[in-house]
């Protein structure tokens, strides 16, 4: 019999793609994942107690950063950078020379399709990400360029090319991503449809982007992936992810950019307390309905032709409308300011990266 090489493939985008893990604890999860995370690069953001050692298994190439790591790169401008919070993620995004990010939580796991295969989420936003979005008309088949599909009949031949995707929003089975007061009246409440879909967000419209399984062209859109100011020493937790995605959608509209969303479905295996949840999030409760009417009606000029100069333009706009909701939102659009700042010093255009001397560490 013919001998099968036993060298793994080489798989997509191998030396184009980081992936951003912020934790707290020791990354076991990670066994599950080997097959599909092995051959790419980590970026690990510990979030807590730098002096805590944080084990990753065997055979993995990482980076991993601590709050010292933080405050060492970004002096005085490591204040946007949120502690106590998984915000913190998006120091990852900063530090990365990729041009594409998947960032997963540590306790998401490998699902499995309705035939029991285990589902590759990191292809599947892969897929996702270097096909077009069709933002400006709705496909009624889902996503037209998947296999098996196509465009409808009476779809407008002049919008068929599709714009750019700059950002993979993947979905969950078991535990749903809810907020405090649905969790503590649907504490049982278990999530097992599979919907074998990917839709792109039409323009001008919103979502709650959840950042525990998401995807995005670092190079497109990734200064507007700011996770806010949550956690330690702040009023609000657990709006980092959506006040990114509400920036985020703002700035893909304005730039002509899409936002996918649907597979891939990861498994998300552990409900977080509603209690802790609440005390958290009430404060967001309340001002998101001011918050999503300020982001649906949120123009930016045409002269913003940056993802940069668009954020800062909507820093503004926060500093000046929502600030009148709360002082709270005069301090974030400063951090808005702060984290651009960093961002352009970390990834100077045109110019050469700056050397982090940072821990990479490869236990291969």
């Amino acid at each position: 019999m013919a001998e099968y090489s036993k060298v793994a493939p080489t798989p997509l985008l191998k030396d184009e793609l980081d992936i951003v893990i912020p934790t707290i604890r020791n990354l076991d999860f990670l066994e599950m994942w080997r097959p599909f995370f092995q051959q790419y690069h980590l970026i690990i953001v510990q979030d807590g107690d730098p002096t805590k050692v944080i084990k990753v298994p065997e055979g993995f190439d990482y980076e991993l950063y601590n709050r010292n790591d933080i405050n060492r790169i970004l002096g005085p401008k490591a204040s946007c950078i949120s502690f106590k919070d998984s915000a913190c993620r998006c120091f990852g995004y900063m530090v990365s020379k990729k041009k594409y990010i998947f960032t997963i939580d540590d306790d998401c796991f490998v699902a499995k399709d309705p035939t029991g295969k285990e589902i590759n989420a990191l292809e599947q936003h892969i897929k996702n990400l270097l096909c077009p979005s069709t933002p400006f008309f709705f496909n009624t088949l889902y996503d037209p360029y998947c296999e098996g599909t196509d465009f409808v009949r009476g779809y407008p031949f002049s919008l068929r090319e599709g714009v750019p995707t700059a950002v993979s929003h993947g979905l969950w089975l078991n535990i749903p991503d809810y907020d405090a007061p649905t969790q503590l009246v649907k504490p049982l409440e278990r999530n097992t449809r599979f919907v074998d879909a990917v839709l792109t967000i039409p323009k001008g419209t919103l979502f709650p982007m959840c950042g525990m399984n998401l995807a995005f062209n670092r190079e497109l859109i990734g200064p507007a992936m700011y996770f806010g100011l949550m956690g330690d020493g702040q009023p609000i937790g657990r709006y980092d992810d959506m006040w990114a995605g509400w920036c985020m959608k703002v700035i893909c509209d304005h730039l002509g950019l899409g936002v996918k969303t649907g597979l891939p479905y990861i498994w998300h295996s552990k409900a977080s307390n509603p209690f802790v949840n609440l005390k958290k999030e009430y404060k967001g409760i309340y001002w998101q309905e001011e918050l999503i009417p300020f982001f649906q009606s949120a123009t930016l000029p045409k002269d913003c032709t940056t993802v940069q100069a668009c954020y800062l333009e909507l820093s503004k706009q926060v500093k000046a409308k929502l600030g009148k909701v709360d002082d709270y939102f005069i301090k974030l659009a400063d951090a808005m300011v702060t984290w651009i700042e960093a961002w352009d010093e970390l990834n100077p255009a045109g110019g050469k990266a700056v050397e982090l001397n940072g821990p990479s560490k490869s236990t291969k």
